[in-house]
């Protein structure tokens, strides 16, 4: 049974004492960077609102204390949200964790004014700003927000939308609640008449165990109970979908997708150019299916069949430990003070939570904050999948912690289309190692298998997912109701497109988009996508090249947002405005499938 927090030995929890040693000292910080009797709330801004365009000293003083009162804010965030992660149901964890959130509404809304009057201003006066030698460090800030100048409303309108975030914010937070804190997936009976716990962590376990009964006990218990629930949380994922078409409409965006993906300066596209992609590639992802198929020999598969090893004898799990020197080691190609940095993070700084315990919120993470170390949240079961999540989790962490280092507080974090890159390149570091150190001809079976459900659930399945998310989004703006039948219609056919026509697409199957979090984090999942593609071919290079690949991809890293992320990754080698990186992974999909299809042939004819 999962222990509960005050179970957990303190050497596998992650440092939050290290941002503050507890809720008391948070509270006296709390106190005093949130003004709450002052009205206005923030007078040392608002002593600026009216003057930004006197001269460049004046905008610069106020840009400044602008990004101050935001790192206070995000520290005092930071620690509430790792807290309330620890065990949602805690309620200290969970009113801390609002409190700041609504702070976080009101210096959003109280600062509203601030990009409308800044973009108001002449293009004369913007000019003289932007060449000012005064403003040199808020150049790049500067220009993003004129850039989306014919999307940014009057003041009073942005103070509107600012009030309005808190209760749109509803929906994704009680999705949070009943899926990481009140679902109770209770206990699942495997192929020997066992009873087993299904949990959120239990579950990524049992749907790779050799024993079919237990997978399919599991699978169908787990979608179950939210198909028990599909009505409530089909109206969730609408109320978050309507979130985004009214943000949408309000800044006269042409959809939300365009909404998403302008202020990030990528074209709407690279979002339809991997759809199209991918599609007129699915053929690499049916040979893979039948080969599993074939190799199973249980008939047509079920989604229960798509994650267990192919190769039953070869066991490769670890310990914690084990999991943390493997991936330490693997990381070697990026150079001595990187590795270091990661050491001393993941065995002396204390960055990771490792185990699962009772309403701790499921799945893993990186986070932090500017003046905070890395922190990883895991739920770590000794698969070989957690060791890669481990990896993944600290490809993470050493973006955020590189970035931190290199920019100014206001260039610190990296843009979301570059998160995945950095996370999914470790975890091809990692394989490569691994791949290196086989023992056996079934261990390298074993391997090559992973490296392609890594890319089967990285670019295929996120894919889907994107494809998923768009199809509802276009569906709500031309005003089609999202019911859970529809939902449940789309998500069949996306399943039977992606798997083929022998794929078996139970009824349980039909709701897993029910309880796929990411749905709720506004046009997320692509990025899985193309973050692999981007990773496989940044890795390739490395690997490869020398001290100026090496130099180029560590200065990725360093950039944060200094630059729009499409810029970064062309700094880096990458053009991610064609499909020519999505079209690589996807042949190299297809030539570890002829790999391992041509191993196992040799296997089976030993064998026999």
């Amino acid at each position: 049974m999962l222990k509960e927090r005050a179970e957990i030995s303190k050497n596998d929890q992650w440092n939050t004492q290290a941002l503050y040693p507890s809720f008391r000292e948070w509270e006296i910080e709390f106190e005093k960077a949130v003004p709450s009797s002052l009205q206005p709330a923030w007078p040392a801004l608002n002593a600026f609102k009216g003057k930004l365009g006197e001269n460049p000293e004046t905008l610069k003083l106020a840009l400044d204390t602008f990004f101050s009162i935001s790192r206070k804010l995000s520290t005092l965030f930071t620690y509430a949200h790792l807290r309330h992660d620890e065990d949602i149901a805690n309620d200290t964890n969970k009113i801390a964790f609002d409190r700041i959130v609504s702070v976080l509404h009101e210096f959003s809304q109280g600062t509203a004014w601030m990009e409308p009057e800044l973009i108001s201003l002449s293009e004369e006066t913007l000019d003289r700003f932007l060449s000012s030698p005064i403003l040199a460090n808020y150049r790049f800030h500067i220009e993003k927000i004129v850039r989306i100048k014919k999307h940014t409303l009057s003041e009073y309108g942005e103070e509107l939308l600012a009030m309005a975030g808190k209760a749109l914010a509803s929906c994704h937070k009680a999705f949070s609640a009943i899926n990481d804190a009140d679902f109770k997936f209770g206990m699942v009976t495997d192929g020997q008449g066992n009873e087993r716990e299904l949990t959120h962590g239990s579950y990524g376990v049992y749907i790779r165990e050799q024993d079919r009964t237990l997978r399919e006990h599991a699978f169908k218990k787990m979608h179950s109970t939210y198909r028990g629930f599909e009505n409530t949380i089909c109206e969730l994922l609408n109320g978050q979908v309507q979130n985004h078409i009214f943000n949408a409409k309000a800044r006269n965006y042409a959809c939300s997708l365009d909404a998403a993906l302008f202020p990030k300066n990528i074209d709407p596209t690279v979002y339809r150019s991997l759809i199209k992609t991918v599609n007129d590639n699915l053929d690499g992802l049916h040979k893979y299916v039948a080969l599993r198929e074939k190799i199973m020999n249980v008939g047509p598969l079920h989604l229960y069949d798509m994650y267990v090893p192919l190769i039953p004898k070869v066991d490769m799990r670890m310990t914690y430990e084990e999991a943390e020197d493997i991936v330490i080691e693997s990381v070697a190609p990026l150079g001595v003070e990187y590795q270091n940095f990661l050491r001393q993070g993941l065995q002396s700084h204390r960055w990771v939570d490792r185990f699962e315990n009772k309403n701790k919120r499921s799945g893993a993470y990186s986070s932090g904050c500017y003046d905070s170390m890395p922190y990883i949240l895991m739920n770590y079961k000794q698969l070989l999948k957690d060791v890669f999540t481990l990896a993944h989790e600290a490809g993470h962490s050493m973006h955020s912690l590189l970035s931190h280092k290199n920019q100014p507080y206001h260039y610190g974090d990296y843009p979301i289309f570059l998160a995945e890159v950095a996370s999914t390149f470790n975890e091809e570091l990692l394989m490569e190692l691994m791949l290196k150190r086989t023992r056996t001809k079934e261990e390298r079976i074993f391997l090559i298998n992973e490296q392609i459900e890594d890319i089967r659930g990285t670019l295929f399945r996120q894919t889907m997912f994107a494809e998923f998310e768009l199809s509802i989004h276009e569906l709500a703006e031309k005003n089609v109701p999202l019911t859970p039948q529809r939902l449940n219609e789309i998500y069949r056919e996306l399943n039977q497109r992606y798997f083929g026509d022998r794929f078996v697409v139970d009824q349980e199957l039909e709701s897993e988009w029910a309880r796929i979090p990411h749905f709720y984090y506004n046009f997320y999942v692509f990025q899985y996508a193309t973050g692999i593609s981007a990773a496989i071919a940044l890795a390739t290079r490395v690997l490869k090249g020398g001290s100026k690949e090496q130099g180029d991809y560590l200065s990725f890293l360093k950039a944060g947002c200094s630059k729009y992320p499409i810029d970064i990754l062309q700094s880096a080698g990458i053009d991610m405005l064609n499909s020519q990186p999505i079209a690589a992974a996807i042949v190299k999909f297809k030539t570890l499938v002829e790999q391992l299809e041509k191993e196992l042939e040799e296997e089976l004819a030993v064998s026999s």
